[in-house]
């Protein structure tokens, strides 16, 4: 498995025209190795990888990655001296994302003048594609997220604060099996539901609240993501209206998935719906983003993405309106594409469901 995701790491290198390749990123070098510490560097060319840590990792890197590994001392300047000592020349490749320009500068001034360092915008694209293992870590992730909101349903009520609603979630995802929390939860009840991002705050929910949370888990470093909503009692029709018109849009979006749709094509199918129904001026986001060891990765799904979808690609849809004053609601589901279309990897029915206490 490790050596057919070393292949995409060779065409990176074949793409940008390289001699070698230095991942920083942890999660790309995750991926490529099976390391799961904190700190490395691995060197992929055509001379065989060498995975770089220091002593706090050294019997892990033993345990985990099967190429050939090195413990540092001082990072950049031992990486340097390795590239140096004939290992290297030429054109190498280092992750823009991940390195910082004080440690670019660093690391080109103590290499050799024949080391001719060059940015890589790309390399997180090695993940966009999902192996069947992957998958299955990702759709684990998911029904884990699943059993943890059904386990506090009765808890979500008027009286208690977003806060407490998203404690509650977090910790029975933890119960079910999550490793950490997916990202900070967001509980958005009533008019903080015009908030995308409304992290939990200290807002007491109340009767007639539309409730929109969004959250997820992670198993074996997969993370899962999607956003369901909940109406505490009788809501404002026009909410209903707005649920309505943003779970139309998601199920348009999510029938159109298929190899060769370009993904900003998707984006369109949604934005155009929610727009002829007179709110696209309240649907400002894209409409998706790849999931995997991170919970934001390649693809992107949006009005800028360039990319088309591919068999084993996983990405959210998630349109939403969000009304100042008066509130919001996103619909979000995790989709692979597959060979005929695509299929749903959460489990949580999107419908509105309506809690009364």
């Amino acid at each position: 498995m490790l050596q057919n995701r070393v292949a995409k790491a060779d065409d990176i290198i074949k793409k940008h025209g390289l001699d070698a390749m230095l991942f920083t990123d942890m999660h790309n070098i995750r991926y490529l190795s099976g390391f799961t510490g904190t700190d490395g560097v691995l060197l992929v060319s055509a001379k065989g990888s060498c995975f770089f840590t220091d002593s706090r990792y050294t019997t892990q890197a033993e345990n985990q990655v099967q190429c050939k590994h090195r413990e540092y001392k001082q990072k950049i300047s031992d990486i340097a001296g390795y590239l140096n000592s004939d290992i290297c020349t030429g054109k190498v490749g280092i992750e823009g994302h991940d390195v910082s320009i004080a440690a670019f500068n660093e690391l080109r001034f103590k290499c050799n003048e024949s080391i001719d360092l060059h940015v890589v915008s790309d390399s997180n694209a090695i993940r966009a594609i999902k192996d069947n293992n992957e998958l299955s870590q990702i759709e684990k992730s998911a029904a884990i997220s699943c059993q943890a909101l059904e386990s506090i349903l009765e808890k979500i009520h008027p009286g208690v604060t977003e806060r407490e609603v998203a404690l509650e979630l977090e910790i029975a995802s933890l119960r079910f099996g999550s490793e950490v929390k997916a990202f900070d939860f967001i509980v958005a009840s009533g008019a903080r539901g015009a908030l995308p991002h409304g992290i939990a705050s200290d807002k007491v929910l109340q009767d007639g609240d539309l409730v929109t949370i969004d959250f997820g888990s992670c198993y074996n470093g997969y993370y899962s993501d999607e956003t369901v909503n909940f109406a505490l009692g009788e809501i404002d029709q026009e909410l209903y209206e707005i649920h309505d018109i943003v779970l139309k849009a998601h199920d348009m979006a999510v029938e159109s998935v298929k190899p060769g749709v370009f993904l900003s094509e998707i984006d369109k199918i949604a934005r155009d719906f929610i727009r002829d129904k007179g709110y696209g001026i309240y649907f400002g986001h894209g409409l998706g983003h790849g999931v995997g060891l991170e919970v934001h990765e390649s693809p992107r799904v949006s009005p800028l993405a360039n990319m088309q979808a591919e068999v084993g690609m996983v990405f959210t849809v998630e349109p939403g309106i969000y009304i100042p004053g008066l509130g919001g609601v996103r619909i979000e589901d995790m989709v692979v594409v597959t060979e005929t279309g695509s299929r749903c990897l959460t489990r949580l029915p999107k419908n509105l469901r309506q809690l009364i206490n």
